[in-house]
């Protein structure tokens, strides 16, 4: 008879599995796409090897902030002091190890390890993960919903096919059947717990502040480089738009995961800029110079900070 522990070991294997099938797969489509479109994609890179420097060196900076903006959420989400400077590296390291691996694995792997060795609990540090990443998500609709009056007709949801309604009446109802499972009762411990360190958190207003402000500035200046990107390539959007944009694709991203969003997120921003009647060039441009500043440029000196980080056992 199989044990607790090899049964769990082999439903791990399976998820992994699984995992990394559907990453394949987007990672193929992706390419397929590329191949299919590569006039485009070959006129964009000529088109941003043209760009205007100014422009991109503002989106240059603008990316340096996001880690600044992520270490100012992280700090939000734990109650506990952390220190600045190595949060500020732990937090580019992480970005750089998300780029490898699907899902935000690798950027949540350097972060948990990062909150045990300041001294939280495996338990907490989760949960402070989880409540960082909430916020993010609550954020991205906030901004969405307030800037989709300002720009009427940009966003045209599909209709949402049967099977599509079928998968979410489908989770609906799982979810609904969740607290009357054996798994309900060993999930309640937890979730009570983040729920008491939430409370704890909304009770000390700058943590709050930390936690909400370095959430929006984070999406706010992700944002802020796509826009300097367009501005860039000569791409006429206007800056609204092109935030709003940015918001809607990458959080249709976030429901294909891949290593940092690689292939979801660049057909979702190309999908979306050709959509608001930018040509294939320039989207392509757009999503190229976007992915340089964001993840190919930091990507070598954000894995040289993650080693530096581990060989010091600050991970």
């Amino acid at each position: 008879m199989t044990s607790p522990a090899g049964l769990a070991a082999s439903l791990g294997r399976r998820r992994v599995y699984w995992h990394a099938g559907g990453c394949l797969a987007v990672l193929l489509g992706a390419l397929y796409l590329a191949r299919r479109h590569w006039p485009a994609v070959e006129s964009g890179a000529g088109r941003l090897a043209v760009a205007d420097h100014g422009w991109l060196l503002t989106g240059a900076v603008a990316a340096a902030g996001t880690w600044a903006a992520s270490a100012l959420a992280q700090q939000g989400a734990v109650v506990r002091r952390l220190p600045g400077p190595r949060l500020f590296a732990a937090q580019f390291a992480a970005s750089a190890a998300g780029h490898l691996l699907p899902a935000g694995i690798g950027a949540g792997a350097v972060n948990l390890r990062y909150l045990m060795r300041c001294g939280l609990p495996a338990g907490r540090a989760a949960g402070a993960l989880a409540v960082k990443a909430a916020a993010g998500a609550v954020v991205r609709l906030v901004l969405i919903a307030l800037l989709a009056p300002a720009c009427p007709g940009l966003l045209r949801l599909p209709r949402p096919s049967p099977p599509v309604v079928a998968a979410a009446s489908g989770v609906a109802v799982l979810l609904a059947l969740l607290p009357l499972t054996p798994w309900w009762s060993r999930c309640r411990p937890a979730l009570a717990t983040v729920l008491a360190d939430v409370r704890a958190l909304h009770a000390r207003p700058a943590r709050a502040a930390a936690l909400w402000g370095g959430s929006l500035a984070f999406a706010v200046l992700h944002a802020l480089v796509l826009i300097a990107v367009i501005r860039a390539v000569g791409v006429a959007l206007a800056p609204l738009q092109v935030a709003l944009l940015y918001l809607a694709a990458s959080s249709a991203a976030a429901l294909l995961p891949t290593p940092g969003g690689l292939g979801s997120l660049d057909a979702a921003l190309a999908l979306a800029l050709t959509a608001a009647g930018t040509s294939g060039a320039g989207a392509a441009s757009a999503v190229l110079g976007y992915r340089l500043l964001t993840v190919w440029l930091p990507l070598l000196p954000g894995l040289l900070v993650l080693g530096v980080l581990v060989r010091r056992k600050a991970l």
